[in-house]
């Protein structure tokens, strides 16, 4: 029996389903908002609410709990980049991934921003069908509170 192993499988086997959930994660909480189709929003909306619960409990434990769903990877960077970015010839960002500074934004900022909710930080708004293959899209963004 399936009981309690409810999953929208859009289509992909488990590997390639984790990885786009994470790359869809990592990117709203980066944009705060991003488009996509209703069915990858609902099962996006499942991860960001756990994630984001995560944050807002802030242990050492949540956080690489968070960084192995969002599959962070740390890029090394050269004692020279070091040097760099100490002198302030080269900024973080442009050395860095995005990925180091999304997983800052979700345990500083957002943690910050739904301290005071118990649940339902995103929200999914219907835009209408793609042009090529009819499927209904939305707009997935996170609460301004």
């Amino acid at each position: 029996m399936r009981h309690a192993k409810h999953t929208f499988k859009l289509g992909r086997k488990s590997g390639h389903r984790r990885c786009l959930i994470a790359n869809m994660l990592k990117s709203l909480f980066e944009h705060e908002r991003i488009e996509t189709t209703v069915a990858k929003a609902k099962e996006l909306r499942r991860h960001a609410d756990r994630v984001i619960t995560m944050a807002k409990k802030g242990t050492l434990a949540h956080r690489r709990q968070a960084i192995a769903e969002l599959m962070i990877s740390y890029n090394p960077i050269t004692t020279k980049e070091a040097r760099a970015i100490k002198a302030g010839k080269e900024k973080k960002e442009d050395i860095y991934n995005t990925d180091r500074l999304v997983i800052g934004k979700l345990f500083t900022d957002l943690a910050a921003r739904f301290a005071n909710r118990q649940g339902g930080y995103t929200r999914i708004l219907r835009v209408g069908e793609r042009v090529g293959d009819n499927a209904p899209t939305c707009v997935i963004e996170l609460l301004a509170q």
